[in-house]
């Protein structure tokens, strides 16, 4: 593909969730920009708690900050403009172009979905103009036809875009020539008309070996083959869209013991942490105690503070975290963790459930109310201990005051931030991507007993995204991937 002066865009939708969907688009989005291609990544419709916050003060998935990354752009808005994020089994508060607009039980949430494809399409075309490409991520899998009605993150939206679809099948978890055949037998015939093409991602072994498989999959589907591409085994080097994706991740001697909390969020705090060579972030899941051995327990952030508080207490949680204390461990609770270390957590709006003060884990001498506006926004400072710089962003509803606030740990664009105990074992804050930081980082790891290496984690990331553009050049048929490419509609 060349540079044009008419935007086009090409959709990549999987044959389930988890198929690779997210790292295919940001390795196609660096293989574009290498290209010289003037390239976008968008997403209609995310589900994920893993949100990131954009220059123009919204919410999207981490995961399309992490394409806008491989892109060479920030991320705003306009690249995910429907965000669901999940805080009950049932409900979810809908992110619409970066803010809150409701909280929406599926149920409801089946009619409400129709009404924001205008938006949605407002936000592909905005951000499309001026551009080469925008390459496009569905959601979970087009053969959910029980969801194409009102659908907008797959074929709802291939067809309001006329956007032609590349589909992905994940041979890792086998069966893959039945994901593909059956997604083409289940499609309706409209549908399966706008799938050109598919790809065989995480592969491990002999690619040569499937030779009969392609043909058999373009027999049956008459779709064109653009290759197979292999299992890429950096991919844990890169931000983390699912928490479970830690626990696949090399690990060292100093343990960082982590409560996998039902509505975990915003735990990309866990991944330069998890890249280092000397540290195991151990995700603890339910039933399974916190470990006497580690050096750290951080409470991540949380989208829904009071129940997750209710499920550490019933998991006997709060018991290990004060033996832990007790033993000269440390604490560290970041959003919603740092609420849950305080007194008290009011919620008198009933912004996460009934109205409400229930006690909190008493570690740290503080009490957050909860208020009904948001805040979302960027942040840079320095710890104040050792001056190293920080940057980040708060994500959060909620106050947090108390005398322990008074030994605030960071200073955030020139205001005090944080809490910490008397002896310093407890810590808190708002401010996420803290360890990003190279020099905060090795301090906080030396001060646990276990230097960092010497390491510059956003180079890493910078390394590791052309290393997939060049793992997707090497065994795809990028050149065919991007002809494909249809004109985006005025």
């Amino acid at each position: 593909m060349t540079r044009t002066a008419v935007p086009r865009a090409l959709m990549i939708q999987g044959t389930g969730s988890n198929v690779g969907k997210s790292l295919l688009v940001a390795g196609l989005a660096r293989a574009a920009l290498r290209r010289g291609l003037n390239v976008a990544p968008f997403k209609p419709q995310n589900m994920s708690n893993n949100a990131a916050v954009t220059d123009d003060g919204g919410e999207i998935g981490r995961a399309q900050a992490l394409q806008a990354r491989a892109a060479g752009l920030a991320p705003h808005t306009d690249m995910n403009p429907v965000l669901l994020k999940p805080e009950t089994d049932t409900g979810a508060q809908v992110i619409v172009q970066g803010h809150r607009a409701a909280t929406q039980a599926a149920k409801d949430y089946g009619k409400m979905k129709a009404t924001l494809l205008p938006r949605v399409l407002e936000s592909y075309r905005r951000l499309a103009a001026g551009r080469d490409l925008v390459l496009v991520e569905g959601a979970g899998s087009p053969a959910e036809i029980n969801l194409r009605a009102g659908d907008i993150a797959n074929m709802g939206f291939a067809e309001a875009a006329d956007c032609p679809v590349i589909l992905a099948g994940d041979i890792d978890r086998g069966g893959v020539i039945a994901q593909l055949v059956g997604t083409a037998t289940i499609l309706p015939a409209q549908d399966r008309s706008r799938i050109k093409a598919f790809i065989i991602n995480k592969f491990r072994g002999d690619p040569h070996l499937f030779h009969e498989g392609l043909t058999a999959i373009t027999g049956h589907t008459g779709w064109t083959s653009l290759g197979i591409a292999p299992w890429f085994a950096d991919a844990w080097r890169l931000p983390a869209e699912d928490i479970l994706d830690l626990a696949t991740r090399p690990g060292g001697a100093l343990r960082i013991a982590v409560p996998r909390l039902g509505r975990i969020a915003n735990f990309d705090d866990l991944d330069p942490l998890a890249a280092e060579p000397g540290v195991t972030v151990d995700i603890i899941p339910p039933g399974r105690p916190l470990p006497g051995d580690a050096a750290l327990v951080l409470l991540p952030g949380s989208k829904s503070t009071i129940a997750d508080l209710a499920d550490l207490r019933a998991q006997g949680w709060d018991i290990d975290l004060a033996a832990h204390v007790r033993r000269g461990g440390h604490v560290l609770g970041l959003c919603g963790g740092y609420q849950m270390l305080g007194r008290t957590i009011a919620d008198p709006h009933g912004i996460e459930g009934p109205p409400a003060t229930v006690e909190g884990l008493g570690l740290l001498d503080v009490a957050t109310i909860m208020a009904p506006d948001k805040r979302v926004t960027l942040a840079s400072g320095a710890d104040r201990a050792t001056g190293a710089p920080v940057e980040g962003y708060e994500i959060h509803i909620g106050q947090t005051t108390g005398p322990d606030c008074a030994r605030a740990w960071l200073t955030l664009d020139g205001r005090p931030e944080g809490a910490a105990s008397p002896d310093g074992l407890v810590r808190g804050s708002y401010l996420h991507g803290l360890f990003a930081s190279d020099a905060f980082r090795a301090a906080t790891l030396t001060a646990l007993g276990a230097p960092a290496a010497p390491r510059r984690h956003e180079a890493e990331v910078e390394a590791t995204l052309d290393a997939l553009a060049h793992h997707l050049e090497t065994h795809l048929d990028l050149d065919r991937l991007y002809a494909l490419a249809a004109p985006v509609p005025h």
